[in-house]
Order: structure tokens, then sequence, then C-alpha cells
């Protein structure tokens, strides 16, 4: 994937997450979904790591981060968006990309 497509995906879904704040249930659990899929980051990807290597790793996230999500959704919580969550992750993580630039 193009990495300046993939970083405007990954802004995209922390807009979503900004936006659900005004809902704390909602917000709270889309929060801790975007915690989850960035641990699941720093275990498939690593502490380094570029953001050609990061959108590479975005391109087949899907999967997994709804299998992550699944097994660890609280009994009784709203569904999460996985779309969302793995974008605002991913937004988060890739601060931490050596050739990252805001």
């Amino acid at each position: 994937m193009d990495v300046e497509l993939a970083r405007q995906h990954w802004l995209d879904g922390t807009r979503r997450v900004e936006g659900a704040r005004a809902d704390r249930r909602r917000h709270a659990l889309l929060q801790g979904g975007v915690d989850l899929v960035v641990d699941g980051l720093r275990r498939r990807i690593g502490q380094t790591f570029t953001l050609a290597e990061l959108a590479a790793a975005y391109d087949g996230a899907d999967d997994w981060v709804r299998e992550l999500l699944d097994e660890n959704h609280p009994e009784g919580a709203v569904p999460l968006e996985p779309g969302t969550v793995a974008d605002a992750a991913f937004h988060v993580y890739a601060r931490g990309a050596l050739d990252y630039k805001p």
C-alpha cells in the first residue's frame, strides 16, 4: 500500500476515535482496542521500522486485528469497529517510525 494513502487512512481512524468522545463508553472501548492493536504491532513489527514497512503490515492487518479484538472484547460491550481501531492504532504506532514526519 502507498505510504501516503495509508497515512490518510490512519489519520481518519484517529479522527473517528476522537469523534466518539461524546459517548464516553464507546470512546473508552475504542481507545482500549487501539491500545490492544498498538501492543500487537509492537510484537509483530518491533521497535525499529519505517513507514513503508508499517504500510506493508497494514495491508494485511484486517484478519489479525479483528481476531485480536474479538478475543479481548468484554462481555456485553458494544461491538468495536475493527477498521477504525486499526487505523487509529497504526496512526499512533507510525510516530515511532524511523522516517516519521508529521
